[in-house]
């Protein structure tokens, strides 16, 4: 048992690794369609397959770990906040829906993209006012189309690991 845990937690610190990587790599890139915020949301490949084969409390240590380096070392505070109250609400959706075993890996990821933007708003909304609540259209298409991706390659990823 002491094995398989240790293993992982060792493969949580990798992917770990690999979405600050990812997520640095995400922010070099200019914006996408000139549209600010918009990422293609490849820094989240990691936590998707943490939730399907390591479980829910380690894909939720990983997201806030990636944030809080990610704030520390590249945004800041500011853009920490954000990114935390976008995460939460995300993995929440996300350990939820995949828990009814209902939904697919890319409806999952798709919800989980919706959830992540709409977290994002609401604290954009309480700090810039209600004048916000018009980029959401642009933020919902954004997050499922990158959910669409994110979750089709989380998906070939996850084929080749259960292999």
């Amino acid at each position: 048992m002491q094995k398989n845990r240790t293993k992982n937690i060792a493969l949580a610190g990798m992917f770990t690794a690999a979405m600050f990587i990812i997520g640095y790599m995400e922010s070099l890139l200019p914006p996408l369609f000139s549209v600010p915020g918009i990422k293609p949301g490849f820094a989240n490949i990691p936590v998707m397959i943490a939730i399907y084969i390591l479980g829910w409390k380690l894909a939720a240590a990983m997201s806030f770990t990636r944030i809080i380096l990610s704030g520390l070392t590249f945004t800041g505070l500011f853009a920490c906040i954000y990114s935390l109250s976008g995460a939460v609400l995300s993995i929440l959706t996300m350990i939820l829906l995949k828990k009814t075993k209902k939904f697919s890996v890319t409806a999952v990821s798709m919800a989980g993209g919706v959830a992540h933007n709409l977290g994002q708003i609401l604290v954009a909304w309480l700090v810039l006012g209600r004048a916000v609540l018009y980029y959401f259209p642009v933020l919902v298409i954004s997050g499922l189309v990158a959910g669409a991706l994110t979750g089709m390659v989380t998906g070939i990823i996850l084929k080749a690991f259960s292999r």
